[in-house]
């Protein structure tokens, strides 16, 4: 049985609830975009977590809105889909309606991390400067841009499993990159400044310009344009084949009443109703990216 997950902190959190309690034998990290292009191929009897419904797998767990690209989940499905901080408390509430409630007893830190990061319910504390849990977060979230993290992400599935959270937080692997995060934090927010305009509500940081973007926190930018409602973030996609934009509400500023997960599936997207991401086309991307704006300026 393969678990199929994002590799985000949701994807983590789920990954080591749901290796505890099935026999898994090999983890599989996938973009939402990449289900929804079948560009990836779900196997018979995989358990997705934190990613679109595909009929062949055996258990599913979702907490993002079904959109028109989506598949829709069979009747009686195995698994779990609804509203909720993160996919990781529907895997949570799953197994302990059917094990008990202390089967995930010592990952309570870690979920209500994952629950608050997935969510963003975060003060400007916690995004200027993240602890433990929430830190552990940015260090996984490949919108930080610590580059790619996949042993690392198998390496932490293994060491929440296997240690306590303090020991895990101190483990070289994970020192190195919130060291890595913290020394380039003034790089980021030059970049941020230099590649970003406001347009209307609209914070719209193009990051297409750089040859590499520095390492830094995605929350950053409510911080160092307050006024904006919603952001949107442009960088190249693997290979440079498509230009991913990331879309989402000021965490801080939750006036805008848009629903970005149904806007970003307008445009091959998706996402939930906070934050969401769609390629644009390389070759009419900013075209694309017009009509994109239009959309939100006229959500507010």
């Amino acid at each position: 049985m393969r678990l199929v997950t994002r590799g985000d902190l949701d994807g983590l959190t789920c990954s080591v609830l749901v290796t505890s309690v099935e026999k898994i034998e090999s983890i599989e990290l996938v973009h939402p975009q990449a289900l929804t292009d079948g560009q990836f191929e779900v196997h018979e009897g995989d358990v997705l977590a934190n990613l679109p419904y595909h009929p062949r797998c055996a258990l599913w767990f979702d907490h993002h809105e079904l959109v028109d690209a989506n598949l829709r989940p069979a009747e009686g499905f195995q698994g779990r889909h609804g509203i909720a901080p993160s996919t990781a408390r529907l895997v949570h509430d799953y197994y302990v309606e059917k094990r008990g409630p202390r089967i995930f007893e010592r990952y309570g830190e870690l979920l209500e991390g994952t629950d608050r990061l997935d969510s963003a319910n975060l003060t400007r504390q916690d995004v200027l400067s993240p602890q433990r849990a929430l830190l552990l977060g940015f260090t996984i979230d490949s919108r930080t841009g610590l580059g790619t993290f996949r042993d690392y992400f198998l390496f932490l599935g293994m060491a929440l499993r296997s240690m306590p959270f303090d020991a895990v937080l101190r483990t070289p692997q994970v020192v190195e990159r919130v060291e890595r995060m913290r020394a380039e934090d003034e790089k980021f927010r030059a970049a941020l400044l230099a590649c970003s305009r406001v347009e209307a509500n609209v914070v719209v940081t193009d990051f297409r310009g750089l040859s590499e973007i520095p390492v830094g926190n995605r929350f950053l930018v409510y911080t160092l344009f307050p006024e904006a409602t919603v952001s949107v973030r442009l960088q190249w996609g693997p290979r440079r084949e498509v230009v991913m934009a990331t879309v989402g509400h000021n965490i801080f500023e939750r006036s805008s009443w848009s629903d970005i997960g149904h806007t970003m599936s307008l445009f091959g997207g998706g996402g939930h109703r906070g934050a969401g991401s769609c390629p644009l086309p390389p070759d009419d991307g900013d075209a694309t990216l017009r009509k994109l704006l239009a959309e939100l300026k006229r959500q507010g």
